[in-house]
């Protein structure tokens, strides 16, 4: 009897006999999870999302090592007049070439002083030396040799920028093949506190001797890059989070509308007869037009980057 009376109570009973344990995790749910984490911690949650981006964008715009660039070829200066005003403008000729028995006048003797100051190789050579080098150009006596220009590359131009903590600004020329626009561009970059400009290797205007001398000397202390492919390095600037601003006629945008200009930002210039290529065109993340009251149909390069930096700079001020 007393046997049955307790598997009555054991069937009636509540209790289920034994259970494996919770091991304390019911124990450490009540203790809680600690504070809130911030919003910006809490995955799923939009300022969560902004400060991911944020961080995505500053590790975007980290330097690249420097890689340097290409060289250029080497340049001759023939001829009294272009010499002299090379040396004045400060082109860096590494040797000076004079005639033997040379017939003197100022223009002579004021190169061989320039010469002399600048510390450049003199070279006394007979006539027909001078004519086998300069493929019988009128040299009248004067030669002088420009070496090949050390381009840089166009990620050096971003990365010294942010190494000084600035957001960089760079003039990019598409299909501007006169060096003198070339050289009025590096000035106007030189002027208004830009980081450089980047040229395509190909169908475009270089650093020639007639580019140093449009840049009255700026080209010393402003960099130029050469790219290989100017789209390609267009789209690396906007990964490293530079806008990409093309200048057209029929742009979207009017200058005065462009917020990113106070920004990382390059400046693409196409040529003055058939402005910006199709591929570049298409690449450019903005595309504005300078309003021009006058009723011209376009600037030249050099004067419309001039525009364009002087209002990036007056942004930055």
């Amino acid at each position: 009897m007393a046997g049955n009376s307790q598997r009555r109570n054991r069937r009636t009973s509540n209790k289920k006999g034994a259970q494996v344990g919770s091991g304390g995790k019911r124990r450490r749910a009540l203790e809680g999870k600690g504070p809130t984490p911030p919003a910006s911690a809490r995955k799923g949650h939009v300022k969560n999302r902004v400060a991911n981006a944020k961080a995505k964008q500053a590790a975007a715009r980290r330097p690249a090592p420097r890689r340097g660039g290409a060289k250029g070829t080497a340049e001759l200066v023939v001829g009294r007049n272009p010499v002299v005003e090379a040396l004045r403008e400060g082109v860096p000729a590494t040797t000076l070439y004079v005639q033997q028995f040379i017939d003197t006048d100022e223009r002579v003797r004021e190169a061989l002083q320039l010469a002399n100051e600048r510390g450049l190789n003199l070279m006394e050579a007979p006539r027909p030396e001078l004519d086998r080098m300069t493929n019988g150009l009128n040299h009248q006596g004067l030669v002088a040799q420009i070496p090949p220009y050390e381009y840089a590359h166009p990620e050096d131009l971003a990365a010294a920028a942010f190494d000084a903590g600035e957001d960089p600004l760079i003039v990019a020329l598409d299909g501007v093949t006169d060096p003198r626009n070339l050289g009025a561009v590096v000035r106007s970059v030189s002027a208004f506190g830009g980081h450089g400009v980047v040229v395509p290797e190909r169908r475009a205007a270089g650093m020639t001797a007639g580019a140093w001398k449009t840049s009255a000397g700026t080209a010393a202390r402003t960099p130029v890059a050469r790219a290989t492919n100017l789209t390609r390095a267009l789209e690396s600037y906007q990964k490293a989070g530079l806008t990409v601003v093309g200048l057209a006629a029929d742009g979207e945008l009017e200058l005065q509308d462009v917020e990113a200009l106070d920004g990382p930002v390059v400046i693409v210039v196409g040529s003055e007869g058939k402005g910006l290529s199709r591929l570049v065109g298409e690449t450019c993340d903005l595309r504005v037009r300078i309003p021009m009251p006058g009723g011209a149909e376009s600037l030249n390069a050099g004067v419309a980057a001039g525009v364009v930096l002087w209002e990036a700079a007056r942004r930055r001020a």
